[in-house]
Formats: structure tokens, C-alpha cells, sequence
């Protein structure tokens, strides 16, 4: 006995349920916020050390007034992971500090001042 099986071909009507997104809209009131104030421009004759990249202050190395040599570590800055000693890039006397432990940092900020 010999089965024959016939294929057809079949429309098939697929329905689905589309719901949409609801919208809804709001209002949000700005308060202006303060900004924090810039360090000042150094004193002519100053030398200032600047973060070479964005990140955080891990430690700061220095206190005003203290002297230090070219090489002299001042500030450790993390950046992706991965401590970087800030140098000192000449002999100087420490004239302000700009950061603390604990602050972040953008490329070009101020951290110390050096007469």
C-alpha cells in the first residue's frame, strides 16, 4: 500500500497587537547653580602644575610653602585605573594648592602653584 502525501500551499493571516507608547509631558524648573570659583591666574613669575589628564586625586604629596626640586613627586592623580606622580617640573617653593584628596579633575585644571 502506497501513501502519497501532497503538499499545499497555504495562506496564513498572521494578526498581532500593536499598543502604543504612552506620552506623557513635564515640566522641570531649573535652579541656577552656583559655580565654584576658579583658582586665580597665577602671579607673574609663578609657575603652575596642571592635571595632564582627567581623573582623581589620590594624594597630595606637598603643603604650601614647602620647597621641592625638579622631580619631586606633588600630587598623585588615578587616571583609567593607574596611578601618575605629578612632578614637580623645576625647583620652586609650593605657593597654593588647588585640590585634596579626594577630587576630580579635568584635563588642564590647576592643582599647584610653585614661586
Amino acid at each position: 500500500e502506497e501513501i502519497k502525501e501532497k503538499d499545499e500551499v497555504s495562506n496564513i493571516t498572521q494578526m498581532a497587537t500593536v499598543s502604543q507608547p504612552k506620552v506623557t509631558q513635564t515640566q522641570t524648573t531649573l535652579e541656577p547653580v552656583s559655580k565654584a570659583e576658579a583658582p586665580s591666574p597665577a602671579a607673574k613669575g609663578s609657575k603652575v602644575i596642571s592635571a595632564p589628564m582627567p581623573g582623581t586625586i589620590l594624594d597630595v604629596k606637598v603643603k604650601e610653602g614647602d620647597r621641592v626640586k625638579r622631580g619631586d613627586v606633588v600630587v598623585i592623580l588615578e587616571a583609567m585605573k593607574m596611578e601618575n606622580e605629578i612632578m614637580a617640573p623645576e625647583e620652586g617653593v609650593i605657593a597654593s594648592i588647588h585640590v585634596s584628596k579626594g577630587s576630580s579633575v579635568n584635563t588642564g585644571d590647576i592643582l599647584v602653584t610653585m614661586n
